[in-house]
């Protein structure tokens, strides 16, 4: 706590939610993830996607990869249930950056696809999902793109009495459970709120044998066909709880938070320094042990906004945060490996008065964060890394035209015991839109992005049993860089909604990590190493209200996204196929009812040192249910892959022995009072 007053009294840090709209235009949804100042969903140059509270208690009981997934444009990197990681244009680990209110994690979720996000989705208020490299706010780790976890624990309203939510659901695949919710006391300027979620599971079931039939045919095994089973040690058990304390004035607001995260979760297909597994995804032949990881995370913030006259500017918006983040690797019980992460993160800005539709803010941020990793899978050596930047970002919206553009100035240093290098990088962006007939808004802006080397790119030494690697580090990496061009297309009337988004992004210097041939403690040696790389795509979105009567609608909506990448070693490994998904929602106040149609295409264009993934169609439905007139319950019952077929996540390290659950029935409830 010490460490959060001395922040507090400095007060060097911000990213809260921004402030309502500057003029009085009528805007959609805002997004506070994008800009320091308000820019409404529909007016986003940024491809854009936001889960909501209401969109959260219905979604998938897990982490937070899985909470996104059917997103367009976005993948979980799935290893096993307990550690689920955002994959975002086929990007992930240190290019995708995760937040919490616009903070880092200082978590070690970004280091492995084995370790699991500090934050849980069912904690927040709303998710915010930025694709693509133009969100300078955040630095050369949100090259891929960025998501915010955005809670209400430290109040930013006020108001007299109580105020709540409650939430809970039960699945058949593995016996889940959950209970959830948060409540808001609140009296004169002062709010005070209490949050907390439990979640256990056991091993999910699956529709066939989990090692995939190419896999068993590279080891020369027979298929055992499709036979129901369960993936072993995938259990999760999950605590979180928290409280915070703010004080909303007339002329800004203040408060503080505490946050305890407790998590328990099984590693399928962990690999061992005794086994012999000839490349990433491949099986493990005898494994002895059972591996689990115990998380924990203590962590304290800060955030405030107070409106001032100084010139140019009106709002000064600061945060500060501090976590101790631990997780030991547990092998039969007792401690192989641990993982310790603890630092600090402040942000300050500055937000221009909007003046004949030019908005601005400039910013400030710096961070330190040490890490330690301790015992025989300490692959990556002891760490500390700093990081200094300075930003603006300006926007001028004519109505009919406008221009945004945004510079970002960074210097990150990185010591280790195998040595020490410094960064210095410039990111910028520049863009235009028009909004050229009633309904439409059309943008196409271009970045430029760099991102200092990651400390395991650098400094890593050692074996990496979930990437089923020996993995060497190059001290020697120069800074990735990202030329990248966006076009982005929305249309809005009464009755339909369409979102477009097509990219190319061009890496100079891309750090990939590939083969040499050698071996190491009987494990490939994987080096990381430097080539150039283009990705392009797109991601579309629609939804048509079909259907009015009364209070009655039918909507019919659609999704779909295509990614696809190439270097001068060949196509990157783990890149998701193109997905394709329909849905139908008919519904009232009092009721809702959905079926969806998912199909994820076959991915063939691989690395040698990776298996091609078929292609699978899944079903999905939904009923919720408001048995009240004031509706504030919820019931409803969710069934997921209802066609029990078998689908194999291409981005997954585990794809190979870990298919995604089977069917699954899900009863559950939300309120709100």
């Amino acid at each position: 706590m010490s460490r959060l007053l001395l922040l507090s009294s400095v007060a060097v840090l911000a990213a809260t939610p921004a402030l309502a709209a500057p003029d009085d235009s009528e805007v959609s949804e805002v997004v506070v993830t994008a800009a320091p100042y308000a820019i409404s969903l529909d007016s986003a140059t940024t491809s854009v996607a936001i889960l909501n509270r209401a969109e959260l208690d219905l979604a998938p009981s897990g982490g937070l990869g899985e909470a996104l997934s059917g997103m367009v444009g976005v993948r979980s990197s799935f290893f096993g249930p307990g550690a689920t990681r955002p994959v975002i244009r086929g990007l992930s680990g240190p290019r995708v950056l995760v937040l919490s209110n616009g903070m880092g994690q200082v978590d070690a979720s970004s280091l492995s696809p084995d370790h699991a996000v500090a934050s849980d989705p069912q904690e927040a208020e709303r998710i915010e999902v930025l694709r693509g490299p133009s969100a300078l706010a955040y630095g050369g780790s949100a090259i891929g793109g960025v998501v915010n976890i955005i809670d209400d624990r430290i109040p930013t309203t006020t108001a007299e009495g109580f105020s709540g939510r409650a939430h809970g659901s039960a699945g058949s695949v593995d016996k889940g459970r959950e209970l959830g919710g948060a409540l808001k006391a609140g009296t004169g300027g002062l709010a005070f709120t209490l949050d907390g979620l439990w979640r256990e599971s056991d091993d999910y079931e699956v529709p066939t044998y989990p090692e995939s039939r190419r896999l068993l045919a590279a080891e020369g095994e027979p298929f055992p066909g499709k036979v129901a089973s369960e993936v072993e040690n995938t259990f999760t058990r999950l605590k979180a709880f928290g409280a915070g304390v703010g004080h909303v004035g007339e002329t800004g607001r203040i408060g503080v938070s505490v946050r305890r995260t407790l998590s328990d979760y099984g590693v399928p297909g962990h690999a061992h320094e005794d086994d012999h597994s000839p490349a990433p995804g491949a099986p493990v032949e005898e494994e002895e042990e059972q591996v689990t990881i115990d998380l924990e995370q203590t962590r304290y913030d800060l955030r405030g906004e107070y409106r001032l006259a100084l010139g140019l500017f009106e709002t000064v918006r600061f945060a500060a945060g501090y976590a101790d983040y631990t997780h030991a690797e547990l092998e039969d019980g007792k401690v192989g490996t641990r993982f310790l992460s603890d630092g600090w993160e402040g942000r300050l800005e500055l937000i221009q008065a909007a003046r004949d539709g030019w908005q601005g803010a400039v910013g400030f941020q710096a961070l330190q964060r040490d890490f330690e990793a301790q015992g025989a899978e300490a692959f990556v050596p002891p760490t500390e890394t700093k990081e200094a930047g300075v930003f603006t970002l300006q926007r001028l919206d004519r109505k009919t035209w406008g221009i945004e553009g945004g510079l970002r100035l960074e210097r990150k240093s990185l010591d280790s015991t195998r040595g020490s290098r410094d960064f210095t990088g410039v990111s910028a962006s520049l863009g235009g839109f028009l909004r050229p007939a009633e309904g439409w808004f059309v943008s196409l802006s271009g970045s430029r992005a760099e991102r200092a080397p990651a400390q395991e790119e650098l400094f890593a030494d050692g074996p990496h049993p979930a990437t089923r690697a020996y993995e060497v580090g190059d001290a020697r990496l120069s800074s990735e860089v990202s030329w990248s061009a966006d076009l982005t297309a929305h249309y809005r009337t009464e009755t339909l909604d369409l979102d477009a988004h097509a990219f190319v992004v061009r890496y100079d210097g891309f750090i990939d990590l590939r083969p040499t041939g050698a071996e190491e403690d009987d494990l490939p040696v994987f080096a990381f190493l430097q080539t150039d790389a283009t990705f392009h795509g797109f991601e579309f979105d629609a939804s048509w209200r079909a259907w009015t009567d009364g209070g009655r609608t039918l909507r019919l909506e659609a999704g779909a996204d295509y990614v696809r990448g190439k270097s001068d070693l060949g196509p990157p490994a783990r890149i998701p196929p193109w997905s394709l998904t329909g849905r139908a929602i008919l519904e009232d106040a009092a009721w809702s009812l959905s079926a969806e149609v998912r199909r994820v295409g076959d991915q063939n264009r691989i690395t040698p040192f990776e298996l091609a993934t078929d292609g699978y169609t899944m079903l999905n439905a939904q009923v919720s249910v408001r048995p009240f007139a004031a509706r504030e319950l919820r019931i409803f019952l969710d069934g997921r892959n209802l066609g029990n077929v078998e689908a194999r996540e291409h981005v997954s390290f585990l794809k190979d022995l870990a298919p995604l659950p089977g069917r699954n029935v899900r009863a559950g409830f939300s309120y709100r009072f």
